[in-house]
């Protein structure tokens, strides 16, 4: 039976916010335990006015109301310290003034915020779970999206520790780079899984495992690995090495045998310094004239071609020497690369042993994760890949296949594609499908090369081929989003910890506006429109519903918002019934685990 709608004079009393969603988000907060679990974290700080705690809450509020700067807590339009109701919805006896936050920031440590990582997982993942199986059942595979985007501060600020200049905002800038990976959700249409703060500096070809990690960590599921892959690779490289230690034997006994040459070019030429020497005394002791034909002049002509021939024998010796370690390196990386390539099979093999019930999942990356190393490790994790060529190469070569007479097909408004199966590239040694795409952009024609390892026909079809890949905007859309509507181009603390606890915190607060949408939904059935609507409008809600006056009448049972006239929401009512912690139902498993090759 639905509760009853919640009316003015149900309860006596009625304060004003002017940050009017913040009152629905602190309530669900509580709800699934995400005030409780951040009162739990242990911050080296003393208490004064206000618990290092609060003041942490105080910073996720102040980014789900998408403050630009810390300093506007207390000195923006409406400060947000000043607002008793937010405080109250979430359940703190008031706020901090701005700059005792910036200090708490500062007290944080790295165990600080790994405490706040595993809080806000553990608050997530009964709906990451939920999500999983639904994705599972309704399509069968998991899709994830992983990317690199830039923080740049000024390029004259000395204060931001462990920043470096790095490419970003299409120039190089100095900052910080931030590694995303996203999941697509049924329910929600992109989580975010895991945020991870690195130097400017930061090249996306080296983040490609870790964003493989960071999914499956969050997940907590995984697909099977191909270790059939990995022990045909481990075979062949036993055979490069042997091939390797044969070139280094010949090396070797090419430099003993220029050393050997060497050797005795020297004792000849030093045999006729010596006779040179012993004539030279002699004939000017009898004041003898060395003429052209003496065997003085004789002795120094056989000095002079030892001499040239001992240089060229060092030089041949070099030669040797050289290429001796160039196979000795060599026979170096690929005994090494051997080494790491059974420790991953051994490593595999037990992780399949563990994973009793392996998924179904697909990687989307952009080109600068496109090497053929971090194609060739997805495809041996188990993954579907989709991806951009990272080497320009590869385009070059596509291209010189084409001709007047090559039959392109059209795959969007500008674009066109042709394709090819079962080709390689430099560093991945298995087939993969190539695609050349060409785009008309004015007078110009831009070309890339697309890359697709998987069950998926995707030559039979290059328009949803093109289609898929470039559904990885969402994720580009997800990055915009943090930057102008929880403000994530505006660092707003300068210490190693506070910068990325604000990661944290803003990627937490994307997941966490939807969430609490679709609980909104469901606890206010009659919510007026925009709080009514599926597809959530996270941009309208915090820049201006959590910015935005209401009367917040507070009872028993919740609390009901009746939005002012000076509102965007003029005249709206929301109630909101405040009822027990939220308990996900899972729905039932189905048919998406896949028998293991």
């Amino acid at each position: 039976m639905k509760e009853p709608a919640i009316t003015q004079t149900d309860v006596p009393k009625a304060t004003l916010t002017s940050h009017a969603m913040l009152i629905p988000w602190g309530i669900f907060a509580q709800r699934i335990g995400l005030v409780a679990a951040l009162e739990q974290i242990a911050i080296p700080q003393r208490k004064r006015d206000h618990t290092p705690q609060t003041k942490l809450i105080e910073f996720l509020v102040a980014i789900l109301a998408g403050c630009a700067y810390l300093r506007d807590i207390s000195a923006g339009p409406h400060p947000l310290d000043q607002d008793v109701s937010v405080a109250e919805a979430w359940k703190q006896p008031g706020w901090a003034d701005y700059s005792g936050i910036s200090r708490t920031l500062y007290a944080c440590t790295d165990e600080t915020v790994a405490a706040v990582r595993q809080a806000l997982q553990q608050v997530q993942q009964p709906y990451l779970d939920r999500e999983v199986v639904l994705a599972l059942q309704t399509q069968g595979v998991l899709v994830y999206d992983g990317d690199l985007t830039g923080r740049p501060v000024s390029n004259s600020s000395t204060t931001y520790p462990q920043a470096a200049f790095g490419w970003m905002s299409d120039a190089v800038r100095l900052g910080y780079q931030a590694a995303l990976v996203s999941m697509h959700s049924p329910s929600y249409g992109r989580l975010w899984l895991s945020v991870q703060q690195h130097p400017g500096d930061t090249v996306s070809v080296l983040e490609a495992e870790a964003l493989v990690q960071a999914a499956e960590a969050s997940t907590g599921v995984r697909p099977w690995r191909r270790t059939e892959l990995v022990a045909q690779q481990i075979a062949r490289y036993r055979i490069q090495l042997e091939e390797e230690e044969r070139r280094l034997a010949q090396a070797e006994a090419r430099v003993a045998q220029a050393q050997a040459q060497w050797e005795q070019t020297e004792a000849e030429r030093e045999h006729w310094v010596q006779q040179v020497a012993e004539l030279e005394a002699s004939y000017q002791a009898h004041q003898r004239v060395a003429r052209p034909h003496s065997r003085l002049a004789q002795a120094r002509r056989k000095l002079a071609i030892r001499e040239r021939r001992v240089q060229r024998r060092a030089a041949i010796l070099a030669q040797a020497q050289q290429w001796l370690e160039r196979r000795q390196q060599q026979r170096i990386q690929v005994s090494a690369h051997l080494v790491g390539l059974e420790q991953r099979l051994e490593q595999y093999r037990a992780e399949n042993q563990a994973n009793p019930a392996p998924i179904r999942a697909v990687f989307r990356l952009d080109g600068g994760f496109g090497s053929g190393a971090n194609v060739a490790l997805l495809i041996e994790l188990g993954y579907e890949v989709y991806t951009k060529a990272l080497n320009h190469q590869v385009v070059r070569t596509l291209r010189r296949r084409v001709g007047p007479t090559t039959a392109w097909t059209r795959v969007g408004k500008n674009a066109e594609m042709v394709s090819w199966h079962d080709e390689s590239i430099s560093n991945c040694p298995y087939p993969l499908d190539v695609a050349l795409e060409r785009f008309h952009t004015g007078s110009k024609l831009r070309h890339a090369a697309l890359l697709h390892h998987g069950d998926t026909a995707v030559q039979a079809d290059l328009p949803g081929w093109f289609t898929f890949y470039n559904g990885r905007q969402t994720i580009e859309a997800g990055i915009k989003e943090g930057k102008t509507v929880f403000q994530m181009h505006h660092l707003k603390v300068r210490s190693a910890a506070g910068l990325q606890i604000q990661e944290e915190f803003a990627a937490f607060a994307a997941n966490f506006v939807r969430l609490a949408a679709a609980w909104l939904r469901e606890t206010s059935p009659t919510a007026p429109p925009p709080f009514d609507r599926a597809q959530v409008n996270v941009k309208q809600l915090v820049r201006v519903a959590a910015n935005t006056s209401a009367w917040v009448i507070w009872q028993p049972k919740g609390c009901l918002l009746r939005f002012t006239e000076l509102s965007a929401f003029a005249g709206a009512e929301l109630a909101i019934v405040d009822t027990a912690p939220v308990q996900l139902v899972l729905p039932l498993f189905k048919n998406y685990v896949f028998s293991p090759p």
